[in-house]
């Protein structure tokens, strides 16, 4: 029997990694004979409730370049794939990791998204791409019509930056814009729709594509969908079944281990993934909002579908009200009709330095509201969002579960006590037994590699250990022959050893090749993570250079740059390379998602 020249399947499709490998494993060794006779099979039969669909017949090219740092700009473009096939659009999706700055003059029509991360930064993977994009060895791109989305944060300074350079760019090379920019905050499900529908609309519109596709797998499904689903929508109320303070006594930190039941949900998660959890305001937040705005709190008002609720509930379950930032600060100075303040938010250093720290009890007792009513606040402020945490738990070492590690922000500043929403809703208001929201965040950028016989390095100090503890419980629920190295680190070793007996469980039975540990203040000078990698640099080296995977979670303003750059220093002194050698070798790894980042 002859061989069947079978592509590997390719990253985007709907599999997950085993799966993928399973069907790689099948594939690379099948004949010709023995793919036909699949593709015959697979043509003859339907799940049940379903029936065969048209075969495509979509004529026009449409590209989705997306640049995605935890998965939510990924997740729309697959989406919007769908929505321009049925448009009759040949729509593919295109990483931009994965292309090349001459491959862009090739492309016709494209709809671009892309994430700003960080203070005005491109998501990790799409570094090299927006440094050619914006450099002079971007292609003239005359013949390409375009519309670019951003997802961003307005807390941030620079919010959907990388939106209006991608947008600006594209125009300055001669690109034809066929819908406007659309820049959306963290609520960025209905803006982005509303932008794919018009952008798709006008290229249809132009390019008139024959027919539409059918939809993924070649079946339209007609069996019904189940009763209830779960996700960003309709977060599942799932009770807390247990939570402990991981820190000893003594410790200045305080670290909740918090387990959580999904049974019943119909939802899982892959190690890597993070759980949002949908806060309520505490109530003293609450009640000093009301008190500095003069405003009773039993007073009711009309809020979304409800047409008398009390206003003091509003801010408890759905308003935030501690985000400050410059879009939040001007359109406050204008409804309190403030000109000071109104002047101040154009300064953007002031801006920068006043929001950081400051919630709106901070705002309006420095610029009073001059009679501002409940409803005002109401269209002001923006919705109280879920937060996000690295799930450190494996659903197949506790099924019907998800582990979190939370760290309880607390602190004072401008003469007040604050705390973090989530963190210390957790911490204090979500007792053992009662209920909250939550759903599942997948992120593919933050994944364990497909061959389990692969080695992974792993940094995670403090709570960035929560992603690494469900990685290793992974590991070893699928008996994963790969070898595990973990760098921990945290203030003092008696005290915030976190998860102690369990790494030193997996140490001593050989599910953890190395731990190396650095507590900041157990000696006169500071040591960290990226000093212990320094100091194994030869080993770490030698890992990388075969193939090992290097992971690092946690804080993103300064671990994870130390991190990065004590990776650097050891491929210049153990690999040998230039500073651009190395820069380029770690640039790869991210490409090859052998470098994965969740950090924050």
């Amino acid at each position: 029997m002859s061989q069947s020249p079978i592509q590997q399947i390719p990253s985007d499709a709907p599999f997950t990694p085993e799966q993928a490998q399973s069907l790689n494993s099948i594939l690379s060794t099948a004949s010709t004979e023995q793919i036909f006779w699949l593709r015959g099979y697979l043509a003859g039969v339907s799940p049940a409730g379903a029936v065969a669909a048209p075969a495509p017949t979509a004529s026009v090219p449409l590209t989705i370049l997306f640049g995605s740092e935890s998965g939510n700009g990924e997740g729309l473009a697959e989406k919007f794939k769908g929505q321009a096939a049925k448009a009759g659009f040949a729509a593919k999706l295109v990483d931009m990791a994965d292309l090349s700055i001459d491959g862009l003059a090739k492309i016709e029509n494209l709809l671009v998204i892309v994430s700003t991360w960080g203070e005005g930064d491109p998501p990790s993977r799409a570094e090299d791409f927006y440094d050619k994009f914006m450099s002079d060895a971007a292609p003239k791109l005359e013949k390409t019509r375009f519309s670019v989305c951003g997802l961003g944060d307005t807390s941030y300074v620079d919010f959907c930056k990388m939106s209006k350079d991608f947008d600006k760019r594209l125009e300055a090379l001669g690109a034809e814009r066929i819908a406007d920019r659309v820049d959306c905050d963290v609520d960025f499900e209905g803006p982005s729709q509303a932008w794919a529908d018009g952008a798709i609309a006008k290229l249809k519109e132009i390019c008139k594509p024959e027919g539409g596709a059918a939809p993924a797998g070649g079946l339209a499904v007609a069996a019904s969908a189940p009763t209830i689903q779960y996700g960003k929508s309709n977060p599942f109320p799932a009770p807390l079944l247990n939570k402990i303070d991981l820190n000893g006594t003594g410790s200045a930190k305080e670290t909740i281990h918090a387990e959580i039941s999904i049974e019943g949900s119909g939802l899982t998660y892959d190690a890597g993934d993070a759980l949002a959890v949908v806060p309520l305001n505490s109530d003293d937040l609450v009640d000093e909002f009301l008190a500095i705005t003069k405003i009773d709190g039993r007073e009711n008002v009309a809020f979304q579908d409800e047409l008398s609720v009390q206003f003091r509930k509003v801010l408890k379950e759905n308003l935030d009200l501690r985000t400050v930032s410059k879009l939040l600060l001007k359109k406050y100075a204008k409804i309190s009709a403030n000109d000071d303040l109104l002047e101040k938010v154009e300064d953007a250093t002031w801006v920068k330095e006043y929001t950081w720290g400051r919630d709106w009890v901070d705002v309006i007792k420095d610029f009073p509201t001059h009679g501002m009513r409940a409803g005002d606040f109401i269209r002001l402020l923006r919705a109280l969002s879920p937060r996000l945490y690295s799930i450190a738990s494996s659903v197949k070492a506790h099924p019907g579960e998800v582990h979190l590690t939370v760290g309880a922000v607390r602190y004072e500043a401008y003469g007040r006590k604050k705390k973090g929403v989530c963190s210390t809703f957790i911490a204090d208001e979500w007792a053992e037994g009662e209920v909250a929201g939550v759903y599942f965040h997948h992120n593919k950028n933050f994944k364990l590699p497909a061959n389990t016989d692969t080695d992974v390095i792993m940094v995670g100090p403090g709570t960035g250990i929560a992603p690494f503890r469900s990685f290793v419980e992974e590991r070893v629920a699928t008996n994963a022959a790969g070898k595990n190295w973990l760098f921990f680190g945290d203030q003092k070793y008696t005290y915030d050893f976190l998860y102690q007996t369990e790494w030193q469980d997996y140490l001593k039975n050989g599910n953890l090749a190395k731990l190396d540990l650095a507590f900041s203040r157990d000696q006169p000078e500071k040591i960290y993570v990226q000093d212990r990698m320094r100091e194994n640099g030869k080993e770490l080296w030698e890992w990388i250079n075969k193939g090992a995977y290097f992971y690092v979670c946690g804080d993103a303003s300064r671990m994870a740059k130390d991190v990065h750059q004590a990776l650097l220093d050891i491929f210049q002194e153990h690999g040998g390379m230039s500073s651009d050698e190395a820069t380029k070798y770690l640039k790869q790894m991210q490409k090859d998602r052998r470098y994965g980042r969740d950090v924050y």
